[in-house]
């Protein structure tokens, strides 16, 4: 199952890094071409010489390769990679993978990688269990990437608990559980809306809301990652896609999110309708900044045409639409009637009375509700399993 795929290791500053010679054996049996960066305080702990003898390659750690100056490139590492494991991961790198900083070779390489992310943590319990780096994981998780759990049992440090590293039997496991996957998306075209839109009062002022999109970058990335071609029609926010399947779209108003839309939809086999989009513009946008005069001011709005509602006319039979209900009294109900009103297969309602779940947040609590079945109730969860719920209930759908 592994004959022939090629793994990017990165070795962390970890006392678990003596694990990776076993990772690296393993891999190598199984048939990987491996390759290792390690950062500078892993070779604290084992040294490249151990590492470049059982992957039969050279271990990498600075951004040059030798003493002429001779550049390492990071970015060819990472196409190269069909995937990159990061075991040990520790805290520190963690923390730097999902804020984005780069101040050494693996981070580099990490931040150019099209490739699958797995990560297995190896740290103390109270560094693990730290709100700090449970956050980190949970945002790593957001883009993608596959977070393997720490193991309980005994630490460096003396104590006992969760924090150790996963062991490298295990991990080859996941490794070759990620590769034998069935792609279930695979050939589909999958169009996604995600985000607010602006819609313009004068150059500076607009109307919005407080849509992050990141619902819908979930989305994509786990459509992406079951082999559909997905393209993401955004509206203004923060966008970090880490796959060549996913082609963004950015849009701001939502005249422009329709266009969009419609040039698209008819070749489109799954349409998830996700973005926050706004009900009314302004009748007519001024074009220099609006000076303040008087104690109020009124702004004719009109009503924007309802994006999903539209497609739900055009709708074919072999089309899947799923559409988003984001509530905030009699949730259930205003689900049901979205439902049919704009011809969905599949509504997503999440209410605002829930904590954790709405807009900005890194979680949401949903129940899906489908034409001819009953509704499916979920419990709170980060929004990158909030979209692999979603997405298997479409693949029970389009197989039922």
């Amino acid at each position: 199952m592994l004959k022939g795929k090629k793994i990017l290791l990165g070795v962390c500053g970890s006392i678990a890094a003596y694990k990776s010679a076993l990772l690296i054996r393993l891999l190598v049996k199984a048939g990987c071409e491996v390759r290792v960066i390690m950062t500078s305080s892993a070779k604290t702990f084992i040294t490249p010489l151990t590492l470049s003898t059982l992957s039969k390659n050279p271990v990498v750690s600075s951004f040059e390769k030798n003493d002429q100056g001779q550049w390492e490139n990071h970015v060819e590492m990472g196409l190269w990679a069909d995937m990159f494991l990061i075991a040990p991961a520790s805290a520190n790198t963690i923390a730097k993978m999902a804020h984005g900083l780069c101040d050494n070779l693996l981070l580099a390489t990490y931040l150019s990688a099209k490739c699958p992310v797995m990560i297995a943590p190896a740290m103390d319990l109270d560094m693990y269990k730290h709100p700090a780096t449970l956050q980190n994981l949970k945002t790593l998780q957001s883009f993608g990437h596959q977070v393997l759990d720490a193991e309980h049992g005994e630490l460096a440090s003396g104590l006992v608990g969760e924090g150790r590293m996963a062991e490298p039997e295990e991990i080859v496991a996941q490794v070759e559980s990620h590769f034998s996957k069935k792609k279930r998306f695979e050939g589909k075209q999958v169009l996604i809306t995600a985000g607010p839109t602006y819609e313009k009062i004068d150059p500076v002022r607009f109307i919005g809301n407080h849509s992050s999109g990141k619902m819908g970058l979930a989305l994509a990335h786990t459509m992406a990652s079951e082999g559909a071609d997905v393209e993401l029609i955004a509206g203004p926010g923060n966008y970090s896609i880490d796959s060549d399947s996913i082609t963004l779209i950015r849009v701001s108003s939502a005249d422009e999110m329709l266009h969009a839309v419609e040039e698209r939809y008819s070749k489109t086999d799954i349409a998830i309708f996700a973005a926050a989009v706004a009900d009314y513009r302004p009748v007519s946008p001024a074009e220099e900044k609006i000076k303040k005069a008087g104690e109020s001011m009124t702004i004719e709005l009109v009503k924007n045409k309802d994006i999903a509602a539209e497609m739900g006319k055009r709708k074919s039979k072999n089309q899947i639409n799923v559409g988003f209900a984001l509530e905030t009294e009699k949730e259930e109900q205003h689900a049901q009637e979205k439902l049919a009103k704009k011809n969905f297969d599949l509504i997503v309602l999440n209410s605002l009375n829930d904590n954790g779940a709405g807009f900005s947040v890194d979680t949401n609590k949903i129940t899906i509700f489908s034409v001819d079945q009953k509704p499916k109730h979920f419990e709170l969860k980060s929004k990158q399993k909030v979209a692999e719920d979603i997405v298997d209930c479409i693949h029970e759908k389009i197989t039922a």
